[in-house]
């Protein structure tokens, strides 16, 4: 479904689903009873202004009754959010392609309560372009290559791309070496990994047939550290960090696996060490292989 507003400051608008009957005798009702944290008028002024519109376009009022629209289209009010003070790197710029290096803390996209601190909106208004999107993502704790569309026309070719599993992404990651020693590596590790709504971390389902499947590496090894290059053949949800744990070798740094600790302030002398390394396809346009390397590296990795 196609945004009828366009984007504002390098966000774009956020669509919502709105009931067809309930309590309520009109869509603005609904709206500051389902946002009920923010000031009621503050919400009712965005209907004044024409900030809240259908699918086509058109302004609602106060007085548009519920069940007039499936859904509308709004602004969100940038929050307040704090400050991430790590810039994103351009690697590579073409008319169809932007290649960054996204930081450790800073989100793809707009979520969890930031906006503007992420990667998307900064570039778009880094580069004045609205159609900028991501072609795929990383966690906010992971940092390393991520690739964004710069124009809708060439879009999709390579979006098939990661959909059709042929981008080679290579990742590295240090880990804590166990006290029972390193298993043997390299080492495929197969799982069935699943993910709900609201859920913080990926869920090994041993039932089922594997869905996610991950090639481990040893860079270097030392007395207490282990440097791994990874090649994930799956993209789930968390996949690298569930594997690894799964085999004892959890992520330093990682707050999630293999237990799941307290939310806490970010803290940028203990980022998680994982990092998007390279990206490798060949191209859908002009069928030659391309290859991307990030400037990143991992601050725990043990010296050559």
């Amino acid at each position: 479904m196609r945004a009828p507003l366009p984007v504002r400051d390098g966000v774009g608008p956020t669509r919502l689903r709105v009931p067809q009957t309930g309590p309520w005798a009109t869509i603005a009702d609904y709206v500051t009873g389902r946002f009920a944290h923010i000031d009621a008028e503050i919400l009712l002024s965005r209907f004044d202004r024409g900030e809240v519109v259908a699918f086509d376009g058109t302004r609602l009022t106060r007085e548009t009754p519920l069940g007039a629209e499936d859904f509308i289209w709004y602004y969100r009010e940038p929050p307040d959010e704090p400050d991430i003070p790590y810039e994103v790197t351009v690697r590579h710029l073409d008319d169809d392609l932007l290649v960054v290096d996204k930081p450790h803390f800073l989100p793809t996209t707009p979520g969890g309560g930031f906006l503007r601190n992420s990667a998307l909106v900064r570039l778009r208004q880094r580069f004045d372009n609205p159609d900028l999107t991501p072609i795929h993502r990383l966690d906010r704790a992971t940092a390393g290559l991520v690739m964004f569309s710069v124009r809708p026309a060439t879009r999709g070719a390579y979006q098939t791309l990661f959909a059709d599993r042929a981008v080679d992404k290579v990742y590295e990651a240090v880990t804590a070496v166990p006290a029972g020693g390193m298993p043997e590596l390299p080492l495929v590790i197969r799982s069935h990994l699943t993910s709900s709504r609201g859920s913080l971390r990926a869920i090994v389902r041993e039932d089922r047939e594997p869905n996610a499947e991950t090639r481990v590496e040893a860079i270097r090894v030392t007395a207490d550290r282990a440097h791994l290059r990874l090649h994930p053949r799956t993209g789930r949800m968390h996949q690298l960090r569930s594997h690894l744990a799964g085999i004892g070798l959890g992520i330093l740094g990682d707050r999630f696996y293999p237990d799941l600790l307290d939310e806490a302030p970010d803290d940028p002398d203990r980022p998680l060490q994982l990092l998007a390394r390279e990206l490798r396809f060949v191209d859908p346009l002009s069928g030659r292989p391309r290859e991307f390397t990030t400037g990143l590296r991992l601050r725990e990795a043990p010296p050559a």
